[in-house]
């Protein structure tokens, strides 16, 4: 399969045999770093990644697997890039497509990282945006699929706020995979309506399904995998706090809602999570609001059921799939 060239911007845009097809080279390529096996494909290569938003696993995944491919990488931090201040999103991209082989995005609307694709003349590829989050999509689906053996029939269950990026590319993956997605919410939270039908009409094609729910016996029974996110995300006011504590804590993973999952159902998350107060943040809001865990439990992160750090690796082994398959993959 031929994916040389391609921007990497949602997971709609891809086939299920071409997400497959990702999924298997990232498995290939993970084998091949266990063993010590070198892959510097592309060597002599250079990456520029914007992050407007910073992150942990997604720089370090980007930049680990860049130099395992064998290129350089330029990080833009968001006082590094007159991106969309005094240079037009148009103009970065064909300033950057003009000085490197792939360009990596992580920040703000959908619609940046689009029309960074829609002029850069080389590869573009989606860090995150408050709409989509692919990357960790593979990621996910790949650990997933390592746990079980398997992606299709699998039910995926995310708990909190399904509105974004998250609740999105979880039901855009499921859909896409043949797998069952319930989304166990408040209903304020539910994802768009018409992303939802768009993605049932996809589910019946794949032997898939999508379910809304407010029950959360009904959302996590028969669930393989228990997934959440935190409840506020990058570049929310403060003020959100109050009323998503209120609105979600009847959502939160405790062991109540893994004990009404199946037996060996396993719990996700894309992480940062706040499960204790050893974070500024986690310290802050539990001396505001009286609470000592948010979106899962203490009990249930550091569980046996708990695959978020197997998840959080394989950040770069998928990334670096995305970063070969779309640059070019070297016949055998």
């Amino acid at each position: 399969m031929d994916l040389k060239g391609r921007d990497f911007l949602k997971l709609l845009d891809f086939t299920p045999e071409e997400i497959k097809y990702m999924l298997d080279l990232a498995a290939d390529l993970k084998a091949k770093k266990k063993k010590g096996i070198l892959t510097p494909w592309h060597r002599g290569k250079n990456v520029a990644l914007i992050f407007e938003k910073t992150s942990t696993r997604t720089r370090c995944a980007f930049e680990v697997a860049a130099h395992d491919l064998g290129m350089g990488t330029t990080y833009l931090d968001p006082s590094g890039s007159q991106i969309g201040k005094k240079e037009s999103i148009a103009d970065t991209a064909r300033v950057l497509g003009g000085m490197f082989e792939g360009i990596e995005y992580r920040g703000f609307g959908q619609e940046i990282v689009d029309e960074l694709a829609k002029y850069a003349p080389v590869p573009v590829w989606n860090g995150l945006t408050n709409e989509f989050h692919p990357t960790q999509m593979l990621a996910d689906l790949l650990t997933i699929k390592e746990h079980f053996g398997r992606l299709e029939g699998v039910k995926l269950t995310y708990m909190g706020d399904a509105r974004y990026n998250m609740g999105n590319s979880l039901m855009v993956a499921c859909a896409k995979m043949g797998m069952h997605f319930a989304a166990c919410t408040s209903g304020k939270y539910f994802p768009e309506k018409r992303l939802v039908e768009e993605c049932k009409k996809i589910a019946e094609q794949t032997g898939g399904s999508i379910l809304l729910t407010e029950d959360v016996k009904e959302g996590t029974k028969d669930a393989d995998v228990v997934y959440t996110d935190v409840w506020v995300s990058m570049g929310e006011p403060d003020e959100v706090w109050t009323e998503r504590i209120r609105d979600l804590s009847p959502y939160q993973v405790n062991g109540a809602a893994m004990a009404n999952a199946k037996a060996d159902a396993v719990f996700m998350h894309c992480l940062p999570a706040f499960h204790d107060l050893k974070t500024k943040i986690g310290k802050e809001m539990g001396e505001k609001f009286g609470i000592t865990e948010m979106e899962v439990t203490d009990e249930v992160f550091e569980s046996k059921a708990s695959i978020v750090f197997e998840e959080a690796e394989n950040r770069m082994h998928t990334i670096k799939a995305v970063m070969a398959a779309t640059l070019g993959v070297p016949e055998e």
